[in-house]
């Protein structure tokens, strides 16, 4: 379900304008990383609760937010990933290990898998995810055995009825999580351009999206009018802004801060050099886990 935001009335005794706003992938990773270190949720989890900042290139961006850092490489955080074409992995250790927080301090050396099982409804999860549907259903990736990240938190969280937040961009927008998740699975494909994975539906989950972002950061309605592009745009997403005068000024003042945000490039370490070299037979790159 999208987070719950609350656009103003427009005021009839002011101006009302609208602006076109461009923002290539990384410019949106952004964004999501700004409205979800200033959604009420994790606001109050830094201060009362726990905090689990699951592993992922968005959630990079989350960290840096969080605590005015910068990651290099953002793509290095990230278990799984889409590059190159092809679905990867990448099997070196991530560049911040400051993933748990507790009232606002890092617990070192954490163990999210043990932390978690503290959880109460105060509590906080960050999970990026590979797909949103226009229901606010989020769809999350998995190769692993045991169903990765998601296979841990999602059956925890949810009885606890702790927050499960998941920024992810319009860019990864598809007609239906449910009915894509029965075309998927790490067995049921013969043939793959890398990693063959499940789509996992995560129901119950929070989502921000650009939408919410503007509205959680700025005010301002968002409308979605198009995606994609060439030379570097490829993943775009478009967006009308409307509202009042001075709202859109302040949402456009956030738009001109993260243009030019740098893509996010490659990691190294990472499990297959193509998919060709295992004639793109999916169990044959499934099997390069390991049987994780």
């Amino acid at each position: 379900m999208f987070y719950e935001i609350d656009i103003p009335e427009p005021k009839t005794n002011l101006k009302q304008i609208s602006a076109l706003v461009i923002l290539n992938p990384a410019e949106s990773r952004r964004l999501l990383a700004k409205a979800v270190v200033t959604c009420s949720a994790v606001k109050n989890a830094w201060e009362n609760g726990t905090i689990i900042i699951a592993r992922g290139i968005t959630n990079a961006f989350v960290t840096e937010e969080l605590f005015d850092i910068t990651i290099e490489s953002k793509a290095a955080q990230t278990v799984g990933l889409v590059a190159g074409g092809i679905l990867n992995a990448h099997v070196g250790p991530p560049p911040s290990t400051w993933h748990v927080i507790r009232k606002g301090k890092v617990v070192e050396d954490a163990d999210s898998n043990v932390e978690i099982l503290e959880f109460g409804p105060e509590d906080v999860v960050i999970k990026g995810a590979n797909a949103i549907d226009p229901q606010g259903t989020p769809g999350i990736y998995a190769a692993g055995m045991k169903g990765g990240t998601i296979g841990m938190v999602w059956p925890i969280v949810t009885p606890r009825g702790s927050h499960l937040i998941i920024p992810v961009s319009l860019e990864k927008l598809v007609p239906c999580v449910l009915d894509a998740a029965k075309q998927t699975g790490i067995f049921h494909f013969t043939y793959s351009t890398g990693i063959p994975v499940k789509l996992i539906p995560v129901p119950l989950a929070t989502v921000i999206t650009e939408i919410e972002a503007f509205a959680i950061l700025t005010g301002v309605k968002a409308c979605h009018v198009g995606s994609g592009g060439v030379a570097g745009s490829e993943g775009a997403v478009h967006l009308s802004l409307a509202g009042d005068e001075e709202t859109v000024e302040k949402a456009f003042e956030l738009v001109k801060s993260i243009k030019g945000e740098p893509p996010v490039g490659l990691p190294e370490n990472l499990v297959l050099a193509s998919a060709e070299q295992y004639n793109y037979d999916a169990s044959a790159q499934l099997a390069t886990l390991g049987g994780l």
